[in-house]
């Protein structure tokens, strides 16, 4: 996603104003002691305030204050990626993340020496396994490793680490590998940073191969989704034809199937003492903390760590791409291009001139590929992006062809668009607007603590030091129009590698048989002696805050009497304007249509070009968005710019021109659409199969214009539908500094008159579920499976329960749900379920659950799933977690900015007037086992559940589909109710 804003308008104004050009900012690094001798350093300028300290041991520390709630963004990053797998061992990088959540010699065990004994028998077989070339020799030592990992679970304790830091309030425990990083990711209450550091530093001082078999598979199945994704086949084919020797383009992160199936224990352990030490890792907080206090805590939690010297491997140089490389990959989703050039690393000239040039060519508002591509309907989706890693760095540009569009259609129109900043062909504020629009971007995301952590991780993977990462956009202001053209001539020529991603058959699937792995036991009612301590170690308390949106909103009206609701903005000068009608795609089947039409029409003075042009010179972007029962239309970004923002607004919602040939383009954009959508197996799932579980034929989904009734319309009825929208009752909300300013720029230039009645709202029924599976036929190599049932309707009494339930049933690492399926049986990468409460009072709740698994599995995995529907397991230490989880997290958050406005919206759909988060804490609070039982049989146990597959038919056992109910096999046209497709042109 591109940055929209920019703060261009300032520039002029002080261009205008002043003789002279504003100062270049300085950014010096400069050393500094803290009042407990802990050296740390700083960058003049850094708008995110980092001190960077350095351990005796060599291990980084990345410390950032802020306020904005009671938590803390951790991320302990470790250069240790995929780049550096052994050759004979890729994937063992992104293998080895998944195995550090299972615990060390003192987590997760109940008697480390007994278990020792039997995870040394398993890596010496697992070498064995690795060595031997004999079929049936192989199948024979997977026995005998299914059978001791077996008898060690009866020793270990499934899912110890996640059980603690759930137990604090984390939220978003998870970690990631790529190319050059493994990174582990918390969001903690600021008040459990002691109990944090306390179970990190033990969980990073030793690797436990335990349930190493199990998740081995889980990882197989990650793999298998990996290869049911077209996009990431395009991917793997990109970075091989960018880097023919080079590991980015050799080894995937993931690994080769060969790897996995026959992985080395050894390896792993050889990888782990090689690369997590301290000099090779690092600790970023971000957050409500004090820096004194907490350097001294992180010294002492990961200080004593040994330093050991690292010697990253030299990876291969890439000879310079001399000729155009092509690649082609096949797959049932829709076709889409990849181009790429490749360009010299992370921290190079290279990096900043690309940077522009891609802002210059695609910034979601007045690019060339913006303006010249996407608004003119040239191609269907157009765009680029940068990636820039330690060795090498990529220009990557995208398309998506429109119907009767070839590929190469759309590569040269994208090439068309670099020619012209290859001659120049760029008006002069572009450049200065670009990078202004680049520093707004970065002060929006800086409001988030998650964002200045991850900017953190990049410095840090990447080698950089922090104030070249501050200065960029310094550095960015010293080129020179004349400087980006030349560079562009030198560096965009035929030495690109492109990627066709066309339909057809995948010809290289791999597929493999059912392991028959034996469940192993999780001992959840076990507990460590580390746990226990962990348990017994005092957190300070950390006192809730439940908002009073009486008091919160300020509301005043304008102009006819319509409603204001204003929140003000402490943080800084951005603004945001909502105009909301209670009027929705229920009510006008056409107000969806024409709201999109609107966003490529012009005005009688102004072009379509023109209009993103201006409103991108003044910091300022619109939208609409049309909903089911509501229609918001805002418009976001420099707060002094609000008054031209709305009149631009105005103008273009009054005076909008139709045009029948910009029309015409965006029928056949949408018959495109509806193509691609029948082509994409989420689409299929989670749009098509799960709207025809909830309402059948008659469903907002279905509820559709042909293409024939589309092309019929005529443009300046939908036009004039944009000019009488605000004949509608509406109202108002503004989050800025001022609500003077919202009411003013409201009073000068938004006219009304008398208001019309909403049209009648279109009702659409819920049907009755069970004893139906749905199945859509799809080539890949898992199948895919939703469960759904129709609930009771909404009652606000039982949220408290259906909230806790989701926490330990069925999300999150230790969920009943995540634990039975995946880590004691290796069925699914994936598996949850979830309550879902309706948003609008009196209509039903609905419960569903999903997993998706190779098609072999397919019956262990229903009956699997089914059975945990029926009879929900009591752990009590899981339902302890879950409640701790859930108060902590609750205590811990705070409802900021616009989200409190549309908190409150949500909150009176239901059927309630006064926030009700207390109650819900309270409830929780002194929630039992039983409780969450009463619940679970009164909401979950006899639901009547229908199935919706999606699956490759030539691989799905239909006997196992038949126990579930009728099998109806819906034709994906039917589904979405899109006529049969007819060859569709310019």
């Amino acid at each position: 996603m591109k940055p929209t804003l920019s703060l261009f308008c300032i520039l002029m104004l002080i261009a205008l104003s002043c003789k002279k050009q504003p100062s270049e900012a300085s950014f010096e690094a400069t050393s500094h002691t803290d009042a407990n001798g802990f050296s740390y350093e700083t960058v003049s300028n850094d708008p995110t305030g980092l001190r960077l300290y350095t351990l005796d041991n060599g291990l980084k520390v990345y410390l950032s204050q802020n306020r904005s709630e009671p938590k803390i963004q951790t991320f302990i990053p470790v250069r240790a990626g995929s780049v550096y797998d052994p050759k004979d061992n890729t994937g063992l990088a992104h293998y080895l993340e998944h195995m550090v959540f299972k615990g060390t010699d003192k987590i997760g065990t109940q008697d480390w020496e007994a278990e020792k004994v039997l995870l040394d028998s398993i890596s010496h077989l697992y070498e064995l396994h690795k060595a031997t070339t004999d079929t049936d020799k192989k199948l024979e030592l997977y026995k005998q490793i299914d059978k001791v990992s077996l008898e060690a679970s009866t020793i270990s304790i499934a899912n110890e680490y996640d059980k603690m830091v759930s137990s604090l309030g984390a939220e978003g425990t998870n970690a990631w590998t790529w190319h050059e990083e493994t990174v582990y990711v918390n969001k903690i209450p600021s008040n459990a940073l002691d109990k944090w550091l306390h179970v990190e530093s033990e969980r990073f001082s030793k690797l436990v191969l335990r349930i190493f078999h199990t998740e081995l598979e889980a990882v197989y199945e990650e793999f298998n989704r990996g290869q049911d994704s077209d996009f990431r086949r395009a991917n793997y084919a990109m970075n091989d034809a960018l880097f023919p020797t080079h590991p980015y383009g050799q080894q995937t992160t993931i690994g080769t199937s060969e790897h996995l199936k026959n992985p080395s224990m050894v390896a792993i352990h050889d990888y782990f003492n090689t690369y997590y030490v301290p000099n090779n890792m690092a600790v970023i907080l971000v957050g409500d903390l004090d820096f004194e206090e907490t350097i001294k805590k992180v010294n002492n939690a990961f200080g004593n760590f040994e330093h050991k010297e690292v010697n990253h491997p030299i990876r291969p140089t890439e000879q310079p791409i001399a000729e155009i490389v092509e690649r082609e990959v096949f797959g049932p989703e829709n076709e889409s291009l990849n181009l790429a050039f490749r360009s010299k690393g992370i921290g190079s000239e290279d990096e900043i001139k690309i940077k522009l040039i891609d802002m210059i060519l695609n910034n979601s508002a007045a690019g060339l590929i913006d303006l010249n591509l996407n608004k003119k309907q040239k191609v269907q989706q157009a765009g680029s992006y940068t990636q820039f890693l330690n060795d090498y760095g990529m220009h990557m540009f995208y398309g998506n062809p429109k119907s009767g569009q070839s590929l190469e259609e759309v590569r040269d129109l994208i090439l068309g668009q670099i020619e012209e900043v290859k001659k120049g062909n760029f008006e002069d504020w572009l450049l200065e607007a670009v990078i202004n629009d680049l520093k707004l971007s970065q002060m929006q995301s800086y409001e988030e603590a998650s964002n200045v952590a991850y900017d953190y991780v990049n410095a840090f993977v990447h080698f950089q030091d922090w104030k070249d990462r501050v200065g960029l956009f310094e550095a960015m202001k010293k080129i020179s129009k004349q400087e980006l053209v030349d560079f562009a001539n030198s560096f965009y020529a035929d030495n690109y590698a492109v990627v066709y991603k066309r339909q057809g058959e995948v010809k290289d699937l791999v597929k493999v048989e059912n392991p028959g792995i034996t469940p192993i036991e999780l001992n959840r009612d076990k507990k460590s002696a580390f746990v226990a301590e962990f348990e017994a170690m005092e957190m300070p308390e950390l006192q809730p805050s439940f908002i009073d949106f009486q008091e919160a909103i300020v509301t005043s009206s304008v102009g006819s009497g319509l409603e204001m609701a204003y929140i003000q903005n402490k943080v800084n000068d951005l603004m945001e304007l909502n105009i909301i009608f209670d009027m929705g795609t229920d009510h006008d089947k056409k107000l969806g249509l024409a709201m999109n039409y609107l966003s490529y029409l012009g005005t009688d003075s102004l072009s379509p070009e023109e209009v993103s042009k201006e409103f991108y010179k003044l910091g300022v972007d619109y939208g609409v968005n049309p909903r089911r029962d509501q229609t918001v239309i805002y418009l976001r970004g420099l707060r002094e710019n609000l008054d031209k923002g709305l009149q631009l607004l105005e103008n273009l919602l009054d005076n909008a021109v139709a045009d029948q040939a910009t029309y015409d383009k965006l029928v056949l954009s949408i018959a495109k659409e509806r193509e691609d959508i029948k082509a994409n197996k989420d689409q299929i799932l989670w749009n098509g199969l799960f709207n025809y579980g909830v309402y059948g034929e008659a469903s907002r989904l279905r509820d559709i214009y042909t293409i024939a009734e589309l092309k019929a319309m005529n443009p300046s009825e939908l036009v004039e539908k944009i000019k009488m929208i605000k004949k509608y009752r509406h109202r108002f909300l503004y989050y800025g500094k001022d609500l003077a300013e919202a009411q003013d720029a409201l009073a000068n230039h938004h006219n009304t008159g008398d208001f019309m009645p909403y049209p009648e709202k279109r009702e659409f029924d819920y049907r009755e579920t069970g004893d139906n599976v749905f199945f859509v036929d799809y080539d890949m190599v898992q199948a895919e499976l939703l469960f759904l049932a129709k609930g009771p309707t909404f009652d606000p009494k039982k949220e408290a329960a259906a909230r806790l339930f989701n926490v330990y049933f069925g999300s999150g690492l230790s969920s009943i749900v995540f634990q039975e399926l995946r880590e004691s049986k290796s069925l699914a990468y994936s598996a949850f379920a979830q309550h879902s409460s309706a948003r609008v009072a009196g209509d039903p709740n609905y419960t569903y659950a999903y997993i998706g698994t190779q098609a072999n599995k397919l019956e262990q995995a229903v009956s699997s799933m089914m059975e945990l529907m029926r009879n929900m397991p009591e752990a009590t230490d899981n339902f302890k977690a879950a409640k701790e989880s859930m108060l902590k997290q609750m205590a811990a958050k705070r409802t900021t900015k616009t989200d409190i406005f549309w908190q409150y919206e949500s909150l009176q759909k239901q059927g309630i007037e006064q926030n009700n988060s207390e109650d819900i804490y309270n409830a929780i609070k002194e929630m039992t086992f039983e409780d969450l039982s009463q619940f679970f049989r009164e909401s979950i146990k006899d639901g009547s559940y229908d199935v919706m597959v999606i699956a490759n038919k030539n691989d799905v056992d239909v006997q196992t589909l038949t126990a579930l109910g009728k099998v109806q096999e819906l034709d994906v046209d039917y589904l979405f109710n899109y006529e049969k497709p007819l060859p569709i042109k310019d």
